[in-house]
């Protein structure tokens, strides 16, 4: 596989307190009762009207009970006769009728209810115009670059250990210095993943990301985008800065571990833009240290060899030139290959299989701070051909790098190696092969010392030697690129989705040999 790569809010509706309108039709029994009352002395017989009581030697008493006696509910009375059934709302408070034959009081019955009403209507106009207030009306300010603006923490996270990762807290920090790369160029286009190096706009990705492009483009995490320039490559290690035009003022710039110090079994978390889909993150941990891969540089002149870092998280096209994160949010490698399988285990790149490589972040920020100053980088050259190789020494045999030419005027000639050796150590890291020493040799910076173990006539012995600049433009024979046999590991990446690791291929149908 190859790297290619929002509901109408309704209008606000009157909350339930204008429901009391609905009341209205319940004011048909009072009236009704009024009636009843005014036309009873015309229906009932005529009878002598008693002489009236003496008055109570308490009026007081008298006065309060009398009012108690028509305190009757407006739902209960008895509806007038007619066609039309009386509806009450069981929802209304309940009112009550004063004295027969007082108008002034029969009005005040009407008078909450309609206040009420109007009272509910008024407030829910005012709730309606509070709701537009508080969303904002075409009067408040607002901004493009304020789309997708988050708070985050700084790193490293303190709530995270690698113990116990806070993979929430760690993405929340550390992804606004990630970022989705689109390129075009003659063969299309293609995706890719970036870190911010760098409040000036310059951003760190692999160079088979961004190589022949004609066209580069960067997509921040909050979706702002970005045209951008590239600065320089390094097709030695695959790396690649580009630089974004006019960048903003509120780039947050990733913070960056000593990969040396990275441990088989931490946590890690990758995040990048694998496939397209853009601010994706995965974790894992680490699977392996120093795992030696290879692969074509994009212009088929070299191959890349890195001693990479192994990791089971989920990397697939996309990802290459995002950050791999450890458990406090600091950038321990730069991804860049997965192996894959396909041929007769499917019709195509099969995508992850939980074998990931990074770039180690020493080496990717060495490169890069050489890429920022001027374009290019240099590199540190012994002088060598290599063949894989056993040796045995003090009882103990060892996989090594064999020496199978020495360049003369060379780092290693004038340190003198010689043709037959076969060196087991740099440095105390032990060497599995020819790969193993180019990664191991590629990390170091041009005028660094470095003490190599070398097995010759069957005894161990120590040499130091002082690496010099790698002449790019000369034409010699592979020294450090050549390997030979299944020992040295290789990956592929999204430009080379065929590629399989040496020791895969045994099992796979149709690729043996």
């Amino acid at each position: 596989m190859t790297d290619q790569n929002s509901t109408t809010p309704q209008p606000d509706q009157q909350p339930p307190a204008a429901q009391p309108t609905q009341q209205l039709p319940v004011a048909g029994p009072a009236p009704a009762q009024q009636a009843a009352a005014e036309e009873s002395p015309n229906l009932q017989s005529p009878a002598p009207v008693p002489p009236p009581a003496p008055p109570a030697e308490h009026p007081a008493p008298a006065q309060s009970a009398a009012p108690a006696q028509h305190s009757v509910p407006v739902q209960n009375a008895v509806p007038a006769p007619g066609p039309e059934p009386v509806y009450v709302n069981p929802y209304s408070a309940p009112a009550t009728a004063t004295a027969i034959g007082s108008p002034r009081e029969r009005n005040r019955t009407w008078v909450p209810v309609v206040s009420a009403a109007a009272a509910a209507a008024l407030l829910a106009s005012l709730g309606t115009a509070g709701a537009i207030a508080v969303t904002g009306g075409s009067d408040d300010p607002s901004s493009l670059a304020d789309v997708g603006q988050t708070a985050s923490q700084n790193v490293p996270v303190k709530s995270s250990t690698v113990e116990n990762p806070d993979w929430t807290s760690v993405t929340s920090a550390v992804q606004e210095s990630v970022v989705a790369i689109q390129v075009e160029s003659q063969a299309g286009g293609a995706e890719g993943s970036g870190v911010v190096l760098d409040s000036e706009g310059r951003i760190l990705t692999n160079n088979h990301v961004v190589a022949d492009a004609s066209t580069v483009q960067v997509t921040l995490s909050d979706g702002r985008v970005y045209e951008a320039d590239i600065v320089g490559t390094d097709p030695t290690t695959d790396l690649a800065v580009v630089q974004l035009s006019d960048p903003p003022s509120d780039l947050k710039p990733a913070t960056f571990a000593d990969s040396s110090d990275v441990v088989v079994g931490e946590p890690v978390l990758a995040l990048g833009n694998p496939l397209g889909l853009a601010n994706t993150a995965t974790t894992g941990i680490v699977s392996a240290l120093d795992r030696p891969v290879t692969a074509s540089a994009e212009d088929g002149s070299e191959q890349v060899v890195t001693n990479a870092i192994q990791i089971d998280a989920a990397v697939n096209p996309g990802n290459s030139g995002g950050p791999l994160f450890n458990a406090s949010g600091e950038v321990i490698g730069i991804t860049s290959s997965i192996a894959t399988l396909s041929g007769g285990m499917s019709s195509g790149s099969s995508g992850s299989i939980g074998l990931g490589f990074a770039i180690p972040s020493n080496l990717a920020t060495q490169i890069g701070d050489q890429l920022k100053a001027d374009g290019t980088a240099e590199h540190a050259f012994l002088g060598v051909s290599l063949t894989d190789a056993t040796a045995t020494a003090d009882g103990v045999t060892r996989r090594g790098a064999g020496v199978t030419e020495v360049v003369s005027d060379s780092p290693a000639g004038d340190a003198g190696i010689q043709r037959g050796d076969v060196i087991v150590a740099i440095d105390g890291d032990p060497v599995n092969g020819a790969a193993s020493l180019t990664a191991f040799v590629r990390e170091k910076e041009a005028g660094a010392k470095s003490v190599l173990t070398v097995v010759r006539d069957d005894s161990t012995q120590e040499i130091t030697v002082t690496l010099a600049v790698k002449d790019e433009s000369a034409t010699q024979a592979p020294p450090q690129e050549q390997q030979g046999g299944s020992d040295s590991g290789s990956g592929s990446d999204q430009s080379q989705p065929n590629n399989i690791p040496d020791w895969l291929r045994e099992f796979l149908p149709g690729n043996e040999g």
